[in-house]
């Protein structure tokens, strides 16, 4: 499973890594970013959640 963030899309708001912190983080552009290459097991329903929790949808998980 992979996680995506469109960046031209993205407006840092910061709920996704403050839902899963294992996967995303805030960087130094000040938009959300993947720290990681494949979702790690157990972290899959927090990185949907991310997802559907993102205000302007800029997160996919696939």
């Amino acid at each position: 499973m992979k996680a995506i963030v469109d960046k031209d899309t993205c407006i840092g708001c910061g709920l996704c890594p403050a839902i899963s912190p294992e996967v995303f983080d805030m960087q130094d552009d000040g938009k959300a970013g993947v720290i990681v290459d494949e979702v790690p097991s157990g972290s899959e329903d927090s990185a949907k959640e991310a997802e559907s929790s993102c205000p302007v949808n800029a997160i996919s998980v696939e």
